[in-house]
């Protein structure tokens, strides 16, 4: 049987490296076999181009090699459980075997034992090895500096009809979350940051004494807003080297000119809808009026700052088509052309009863019909799309393989180590999209007690990881994909632990397989 074709990652370690040391064999974990068997996380990929060989993925040691199909097919008769069917093509029937497969050379079976596709650890002892080096690195990862993110208020200018947060300027019972943050609620969170910092292991020194804040919303950059945001600044300022972001709908951005750019805010995040027709008609004002032609003379002055603007373009099957339309609009303004602009698209999730499920679109069906559009459209490349992402991060690891760890996940987001979203209230959140309501805030900064956490809410979101639910820690894609969203996974199962995978294996093999081919004339060949 043919040799392993090709190693793009190398290590001289047996074992798993962490965090520049080995986790040595302990009893709970350790191999208990007399024989070999494949490794439950091993990931197949195969090639569109190529009917003799694919890329087999290691899920938590990173190594990634060539190989022959027929090894392949050898590693998927030794799996306990079945693995996805092919991208392309499919198993093909003189790779099946009768019996005992067909043993590869000694040379290419030491090189799978070394790199991990083969194992003498039980199913059992490898799931508890997973769960061991999911913990070691969520507790490195824990111990950075926090997200801290203000929202100065719950209200909004616009009335966008798939807005998770569309019922709180339209219940009367919501409307005191509509008021605006005051100096005296900012000095007070400001104050309980060295004690949060503190919690996370982290104390701000002087070489590295910087915070990043960033704004949210409702609409953070309204007119009303101004002083507030730039009391924020300012003390932020005084207190430790700081920048700023914001999330914002770019309608009102002139009453912040002089705060605009490097030293100021110097990234946003501005959502436009499609062309300005079907824009209007998605991003509108309480009257029903529409908000392109603003918020388009707002990018032109904030990219004159120097500001950093990303527009996001929430697509559905309604205004997809609208795509080209726009991409001719942004190269009309030549916004393209300058280094402090770009442009992606996310798919509209029904956070709402305004918004029509049948309209929506997975993450993997707008990959693909970004791939006919660019093929039709090829202006419309301008919008990066997840698997541009996904791919763009394995070409990395093909042509550096030692930073084959740098994209692993052992949670989805921040919202689950050291995310801080600090609402005009005081309250505390983990995540952005679930605000606004005290049974799921995980803290709050009160006038008399100071800084409280409120332990079970804390924990409920803070423990989700890729081993806090049985799908994902027994997943060969979980420090790829990191568990999924947990605000989608709860829409779906009511529970934030528990998986949404929304395509990802799809996503990720399909993804490597490109970056294969792209890269694949610089590889070093291993003979």
């Amino acid at each position: 049987m043919e040799n392993v074709i090709q190693i793009f990652r190398l290590s001289d370690q047996n074992d798993l490296p962490v965090d520049g040391t080995v986790l040595k064999e302990q009893p709970s974990y350790g191999p208990s076999l007399s024989a070999h068997r494949t490794s439950q996380y091993t990931i197949y990929v195969d090639l569109p181009d190529n009917d003799e060989a694919m890329i087999l993925v290691h899920g938590y040691l990173g190594h990634r090699i060539l190989v022959s199909k027929k090894v392949a097919a050898y590693l998927r008769k030794l799996e306990l459980k079945r693995p996805p069917r092919p991208l392309y093509g499919e198993w093909q029937d003189d790779f099946e075997f009768q019996g005992e497969p067909e043993k590869p050379t000694e040379e290419t079976f030491q090189q799978l034992v070394h790199y991990g596709f083969l194992t003498k650890r039980t199913s059992d002892e490898e799931l508890a090895f997973f769960k061991r080096y999911v913990e070691v690195k969520r507790r490195k990862s824990s111990m950075n500096m926090p997200r801290y993110l203000f929202m100065p208020t719950y209200d909004c200018n616009l009335r966008c009809p798939y807005c998770f947060q569309d019922h709180m300027r339209k219940e009367p019972s919501f409307k005191k979350f509509l008021k605006l943050m005051d100096k005296e609620t900012v000095d007070r969170i400001f104050a309980s940051m060295p004690l949060i910092e503190e919690k996370h292991g982290f104390e701000l020194s002087e070489e590295r004494q910087h915070r990043h804040i960033s704004f949210f919303g409702g609409e953070p950059l309204l007119k009303a807003n101004r002083d507030i945001i730039s009391y924020i600044m300012d003390k932020a300022k005084t207190l430790s080297s700081a920048s700023f972001s914001a999330t914002s709908n770019g309608t009102e951005l002139e009453f912040y000119h002089d705060l605009l750019g490097k030293d100021g805010i110097s990234e946003i995040q501005i959502t436009l809808d499609g062309k300005p027709e079907e824009h209007d008609k998605r991003r509108i004002y309480p009257d029903g009026s529409g908000s392109f032609a603003k918020i388009a003379s707002n990018i032109d002055l904030a990219l004159s700052k120097g500001v950093f603007i990303n527009v996001r373009v929430n697509v559905d099957y309604g205004n997809i088509n609208d795509l080209p339309a726009l991409s001719s609009f942004i190269h009309s303004k030549k916004w393209h052309e300058q280094a402090n602009f770009g442009a992606y698209l996310a798919p509209i999730h029904a956070l709402n009863d305004n918004t029509d499920k049948e309209q929506c679109m997975t993450t993997l069906k707008l990959n693909k019909e970004m791939e006919m559009m660019r093929a039709q459209h090829p202006q419309t490349a301008l919008f990066s799309v997840d698997g541009d992402k996904m791919r763009n991060q394995a070409i990395g690891i093909f042509k550096n393989p030692e930073k084959a760890s740098s994209g692993i996940k052992t949670n989805y987001c921040a919202a689950h180590d050291r995310m801080y979203l600090f609402d005009a209230l005081a309250d505390i959140y983990a995540c952005w999209e679930k605000t606004g309501d005290k049974n799921i805030r995980i803290g709050t900064v009160d006038k008399y007690a100071g800084l409280m956490f409120f332990n079970e809410q804390e924990k409920n979101w803070r423990s989700r990881s890729v081993v806090s639910n049985s799908v994902c820690s027994q997943c060969r894609y979980a420090l790829h994909c990191g568990g999924g969203c947990a605000v989608y996974a709860s829409e779906k199962t009511g529970t934030l632990h528990s998986n949404y995978c929304d395509g990802y294996g799809k996503r990720f093999r399909a993804s490597v397989a490109e970056a294969y081919i792209k890269t694949r004339e610089d590889m070093l060949v291993v003979s």
